[in-house]
């Protein structure tokens, strides 16, 4: 068994999974879109996704604000949220991602990735450690 971790994006979705021990999360890719709605290929790339790893339940990021108010990203990852769960068939759950992209940021800072080629992975990084929080909480 593995988890799935989602950092859902207006054109992008960051993935990441777990080991099969359910300790760590490794990002894996980010699936790229050209307008915000259309959400097909981007779901049949996260079923194919959730086959080849043997998924068997998903964490996607809750973009709450930093005053845990919920604006309109929110309303659109809960869209998503029912989407991935009518077509995968798995439970999805929320988990807050508050300072996450930031923190991802700060890792690339950290690791020298410069700053024009950063884009191309904050989203992986992002899901990674919404990933890595939701493992952490469940002990």
């Amino acid at each position: 068994m593995r988890i799935m971790g989602l950092d859902f994006g207006s054109k992008t979705v960051g993935v990441a999974v777990s080991d099969s021990l359910l300790i760590t999360a490794q990002g894996l890719e980010i699936i790229r879109r050209k307008e915000e709605n259309k959400l097909r290929r981007t779901l049949a790339r996260i079923e194919e996704l959730i086959e080849e790893y043997e998924v068997e339940e998903i964490v996607l990021g809750l973009p709450r604000n930093m005053d845990a108010s919920e604006g309109v990203r929110v309303e659109l990852t809960r869209e998503f949220q029912e989407k991935l769960e009518r077509r995968t068939g798995l439970q999805v759950t929320l988990w807050d991602e508050r300072l996450t992209t930031v923190s991802a940021e700060k890792i690339m800072m950290e690791s020298g990735v410069r700053r024009e080629k950063r884009k191309d992975y904050v989203d992986k990084i992002a899901a990674t450690l919404i990933l890595q929080g939701y493992l952490d909480s469940r002990g």
